[in-house]
């Protein structure tokens, strides 16, 4: 993994990007007896990998289907996810002896580290023969006659297959750039517009003011936008929200766009209300409301939203408005944290232009893209991971 001043000249298969993508590629290629260079810029592969799941790597979802993705065209994903499932990729994690666990909602996670997963990659890398060469920047790619020129910091480099494995855009501090769609684009192929995926809303004006010292406060919601709903966490931060539910609908919403919350997802408000009148009419409606909520949410909903007095004092159609409002809360949100702390990039190469059997360009022979860098991404829980394992494996097939 060390740099070397001088690259050989040639190789069958050069992939650009040492992450999730790029690896199962060049394992699957070497495999195949594929000569395999490996370019990353950064000082090691893997960094999303590394950070992603709080350290413990949430690797795959057992319940991956193609309904799990965001595409232009929704039925791109399906053959490459059909092909190279989550259960090949827990086979490989098995065999490599890594313990995991499934936290919730399919989602598997180390037991231990995510630099077993690194490690596993990078180990499957060299048992196929792969050459990976970090700290190592493209400078220009061209098309040759047989094939491809990739000019690094390392020398020159010529292969017949060239695969783009170079991620998106979301958090930069993690090497992310804009390559692969810049490259996309040098060789006639469409970007579609792109925009920070899973992650957290901005709230501005009276809305934050309403929740910014409520910041570390948690609770389950149901999020609705554009007809999507997700139910999960909500967290309330210093700037606005975020939480599984909302880094899930944060995917589905612009600006502009309704987003409503549904407070009481365990149940129907109405009758839950009705039941705490039943059981204690003298309780007033703010302590009601903390036992449902966490205290300072509830008093914070009935300084905003409700007159608290003694539950006995509110009659049926009186109590349906309050349950109303509680599960169809507005959000009113300003906008998103953007890419610094966006876990995935919506948008990227036009899957009209790619083979979803192979992902080669139709534009260009031997030319391949994977992974994030594609206009395919996944909800949060490993589906993004397993489109990477997926697409890469379906290159590393083909080339």
């Amino acid at each position: 993994m060390t740099p070397t001043r001088t690259a050989p000249a040639t190789a069958d298969v050069i992939v650009i990007g040492g992450g999730a993508a790029g690896l199962m590629c060049a394992r699957v290629a070497g495999l195949r007896g594929r000569r395999v260079r490996v370019i990353e810029h950064a000082n090691r592969c893997g960094k999303k990998i590394l950070m992603s799941g709080g350290g413990r790597c949430n690797f795959t979802n057992s319940g991956t289907t193609a309904a799990n993705f965001i595409s232009g065209n929704p039925h791109f994903c399906k053959s490459a996810l059909a092909r190279y499932t989550p259960q090949h990729f827990i086979e490989m994690v098995e065999r490599h002896g890594i313990a995991y666990h499934e936290k919730e909602l399919g989602q598997l996670f180390c037991d231990d580290s995510s630099k077993q997963i690194v490690k596993m990659l990078l180990d499957e890398c060299a048992d196929a023969g792969v050459r990976i060469d970090t700290q190592c920047s493209v400078e220009s790619i061209e098309r040759i006659d047989d094939g491809f020129r990739v000019r690094t910091t390392l020398g020159e480099l010529r292969a017949p297959a060239l695969v783009v494995a170079t991620g998106g855009l979301s958090i930069p501090s993690m090497g992310a750039t804009g390559f692969g769609y810049e490259l996309a684009r040098q060789f006639g192929h469409t970007v579609l517009p792109t925009r920070a995926g899973l992650v957290p809303l901005t709230l501005s004006g009276k809305h934050q003011e309403r929740l910014a010292d409520l910041s570390g406060v948690a609770l389950p919601i149901t999020a609705h936008c554009n007809g999507r709903e997700f139910s999960n966490f909500m967290l309330i931060t210093h700037r606005g929200v975020s939480g599984p539910s909302i880094l899930q609908i944060s995917s589905y919403w612009n600006l502009g766009d309704a987003l409503h919350l549904d407070l009481l997802p365990q149940g129907d408000a109405f009758e839950i209300l009705k039941e705490q009148r039943s059981r204690r009419p003298a309780a007033e409606l703010r302590t009601t409301l903390g036992e449902l909520f966490p205290k300072r949410f509830a008093e914070r909903l009935c300084d905003i939203g409700f007159t608290s007095r003694p539950m006995r004092q509110f009659n049926d159609p009186e109590l349906r408005v309050i349950a109303a409002q509680l599960q169809q809360w507005p959000l009113i949100a300003s906008g998103t944290e953007g890419y610094r702390t966006a876990e995935v990039t919506l948008g990227g190469v036009d899957t009209d232009e790619l083979s979803s059997s192979t992902m080669q360009s139709k534009r260009v022979p031997g030319l391949y893209f994977i992974g994030e860098v594609v206009d395919v991404t996944g909800w949060l829980g490993g589906y993004n991971f397993q489109w990477a394992w997926a697409s890469g494996h379906a290159a590393g097939s083909a080339v």
